[in-house]
């Protein structure tokens, strides 16, 4: 059916706007199923589940802090992205910084975009190959390219419509899951109960990566242990910067109206967590139904000898029935097709929109520019094949948590610059590079500080997770001391700031 959308919509992809962007009629309903299916992808299918079922929920704190930022997207950020002059992020950089920072940020993006969609081709891949039996580089090649085929052909109109439809069936994977081990095991009660006594149900404990124990985490503020109120913290700094992810900035621009963008972004902000929530407690079942019912298989995951990213697709091949289990796993390709097509889109896009034309080949006709589109997704898609093999040879205490530790790294303190450039008058393109180089160091130097290379009577102790924490606060504060030195020489702020908003109705 994705192979019939995407040679169906391929017809319609004469000009980038329409290949990008579909023509910007799309409804909020089909945009919010669609951000949905994107923010869920095969990471909540495969590795929320196995992140719960290994240490505890611990990883959902940083998920609760999503509703709250979505509601600054609609009240601060829609309105620069609806007035019909920007499409990206990083055409909002060029106006308020220049084009050095927008081709910078817009690289970021792109890098974390193929660290993304490597992260979600090779959990699928996992499940297919569990499921079929056939040889795991066979199985990432025919998930990557099914999806790099109706993307890239289909453009924006086949990532909507199929994300409708995959993000549909995606939802009643977790039902399934879970339904099953209740009726396995004559209710979930008994489950939660020993689920509960174990500490797997805590959100401040989480695994000794030294004894492979579950352990009461610290309290308070702490840049060094993880803790309850740091994760959370954690949380509004992740999400706030995916509210400037191309992604959202993308589908808020394809609403048909302002009144369907906003309908689109409630709509994910009160469904995803929930859906969250409902995959990290498939994961928690899963322990306690083989804690009844003990496995070597399953052993082997808890101790570290498998991956836990294996207990879904190894429970569906072992204890779910046929017919069953093809829901399943249809959910799951749902959810990672979904995710995979709107990353590979996006990043095309600002490869073509903020970099390549701008920078690289002026003034050639939209024609040149469509072609060029199709090029770029292309390359996303190879990149993405060879990145989701890396991860097949990486070893982490669960992807989910490496995948956490990557983005906290790369993220580049772009978000201080976003908010300087939103919430304020100060600084130029010299404030933000004088900003982003003190991130660069001070990052260089937490990751050296966690190696172990800096002697201790140097070391900082700040954990990974908190790189992107740390790394924008001090962008945010070095970018506003800079910008007193260089001023910014923008003349005209309308729409730039929050405080600087037109007066009129948004298109």
């Amino acid at each position: 059916m994705t192979l019939g959308i995407g040679a169906y919509f391929s017809r319609k992809n004469t000009d980038t706007d329409e290949y990008f962007l579909g023509g910007r009629s799309f409804p909020g309903w089909a945009l919010g199923l669609s951000l949905v299916g994107t923010c869920m992808s095969s990471v909540t299918f495969l590795s929320h589940p196995a992140d719960a079922f290994k240490t505890s929920m611990i990883r959902l704190t940083i998920l609760l802090a999503f509703p709250f930022v979505s509601m600054f997207a609609v009240f601060v950020l829609l309105p620069f992205f609806r007035r019909g002059t920007i499409s990206s992020a990083y055409g909002y950089l060029a106006q308020r910084f220049g084009r050095s920072v927008s081709c910078y940020a817009a690289a970021i993006f792109f890098l974390l975009q193929v660290i993304r969609v490597s992260t979600i081709l090779y959990l699928i891949s996992i499940l297919i190959h569990s499921v079929t039996g056939l040889d795991f580089i066979i199985c990432l090649l025919a998930a990557g390219g099914v999806t790099a085929f109706y993307t890239v052909s289909g453009g924006f109109d086949a990532v909507i419509w199929t994300d409708v439809i995959q993000t549909i069936t995606l939802i009643t994977g977790s039902i399934i899951i879970i339904g099953l081990i209740a009726y396995k095991s004559d209710g979930l009660m008994p489950l939660i109960q020993a689920a509960a006594e174990h500490g797997k149900l805590s959100f401040v404990r989480d695994l000794n990566p030294v004894t492979g124990e579950l352990e009461s985490m610290k309290s308070g503020f702490s840049l060094t242990d993880k803790t309850f109120v740091m994760l959370l913290i954690l949380g509004v700094v992740q999400f706030l910067g995916g509210q400037f992810d191309q992604t959202s900035i993308q589908r808020w621009c394809s609403a048909k109206s302002p009144a369907e963008a906003k309908k689109a972004i409630y709509f994910l902000a009160f469904a995803a967590v929930p859906i969250w929530a409902s995959f990290m407690f498939a994961g928690t079942m899963l322990w306690a139904f083989f804690y009844f019912n003990p496995d070597p298989a399953v052993t082997e995951m808890l101790s570290g000898v498998r991956k836990a990213e294996e207990i879904i697709p190894y429970f569906v091949m072992n204890y779910v029935p046929a017919g069953l289990a093809g829901l399943i796993v249809a959910g799951a390709l749902a959810a990672a097709m979904s995710s995979l097509s709107s990353s590979i889109n996006a990043a095309s896009m600002v490869w073509v929109e903020d970099i390549y034309k701008p920078y690289l080949v002026k003034s050639r006709d939209d024609r040149h520019y469509l072609k060029v589109g199709f090029a770029s997704a292309g390359i996303v898609s190879l990149l993405m094949v060879g990145g989701a093999y890396w991860f097949y040879k990486a070893d982490a205490n669960t992807l989910n948590d490496l995948a956490t530790i990557i983005s906290s790294i790369c993220a580049g303190g772009m978000l201080g610059i976003f908010l300087v450039g939103v919430l304020t008058r100060c600084g130029d393109h010299r404030a933000v590079w004088l900003a982003l180089a003190v991130n660069a160091v001070v990052t260089l130097y937490i990751l050296l500080d966690n190696k172990g290379i800096v002697p201790d009577r140097f070391s900082l102790s700040i954990n990974l997770y908190y790189t992107a924490l740390v790394g924008n606060l001090l962008t945010f504060s070095a970018a506003m001391l800079a910008g007193v030195f260089f001023k910014s020489n923008v003349k005209d702020f309308t729409n730039l700031t929050v405080w600087d908003q037109e007066k009129k109705p948004l298109v």
